[in-house]
């Protein structure tokens, strides 16, 4: 059994004479973080969501490789059946990427709708988009996402053994070449095209999340701890971004 990298390279490669940016990366790290990360805490996605969030995670950490590094994104997507909410986010900063799927208390929307946020390291005013996805498929979203946000068009694909790549258009880009582009011609692209490698960037599955940064959500209730735990001994408080669960005893709130 041949031990798993820590961190996923994300390979950034510009397709010369094609004018396009080929974002590829072998997720199993990642993945293997995340699982690792659902046996800690006892979670257990059914098998649809799972897919879809791990999906996700990939699409999001290409999405970040083809974005300046000094960025942290956001994406959350409501969808209308499955009735879920998935969340991702991720820096490049931070090589981070987390990410959850909430099941309880969703709201129902008509359509499919996704939303991104997308910050800078400076601080300045977050960049915020709204669209209306079609389908459940990840992969599928990203199309419409760069279409819309991004106005440059751009292609995912789900290949073998983990691998994922994106593919996205340049000024001049030969967008016929990227319409006609499968999973067998993306796969093979280093090899049936000019390229250069541009960059590698580094990323794991990783939120960051303590009890200390989650106990402040609960300030609120410090006068009122008899409500807040009834007859019970402790609360369970999830992450917001991964899920993650912690006990919680009156003692710990002051």
């Amino acid at each position: 059994m041949h031990d798993v990298p820590e961190f996923t390279p994300i390979e950034s490669i510009f397709v010369r004479h094609r004018n396009a940016l080929l974002v590829r990366g072998q997720f199993t790290p990642i993945y293997t973080d995340y699982y690792l990360h659902l046996m800690q805490h006892s979670i257990r996605p059914p098998a649809e969501l799972d897919q879809m969030l791990k999906d996700t995670l990939a699409m999001l950490t290409l999405h970040l490789v083809a974005r300046p590094w000094a960025e942290t994104i956001a994406w959350t997507v409501n969808l209308r059946a499955p009735r879920i909410n998935l969340f991702v986010t991720g820096s490049s900063f931070e090589q981070a990427v987390t990410g959850r799927v909430f099941t309880e208390d969703v709201r129902e929307p008509d359509r499919n709708f996704f939303y991104a946020q997308t910050t800078t390291v400076e601080g300045t005013q977050p960049r915020l988009s709204t669209l209306e996805v079609e389908g459940k498929d990840p992969i599928a979203w990203i199309s419409q996402y760069y279409t819309q946000s991004e106005q440059r068009p751009a292609r995912a694909f789900r290949l073998d053994d983990e691998n994922f790549a994106l593919v996205a258009a340049q000024p001049d880009c030969d967008l016929e070449w990227l319409e006609a582009l499968d999973e067998e011609a993306v796969a093979a692209i280093v090899e049936t095209e000019e390229t250069t490698l541009l960059e590698t960037r580094q990323f794991r599955f990783h939120c960051g999340c303590t009890i200390d940064k989650i106990l402040p959500i609960l300030g609120g209730w410090r006068e009122r701890l008899d409500d807040l735990f009834e007859a019970a001994d402790f609360i369970n408080l999830q992450c917001p971004r991964c899920a993650a669960k912690y006990r919680v005893t009156r003692d710990m709130i002051v």
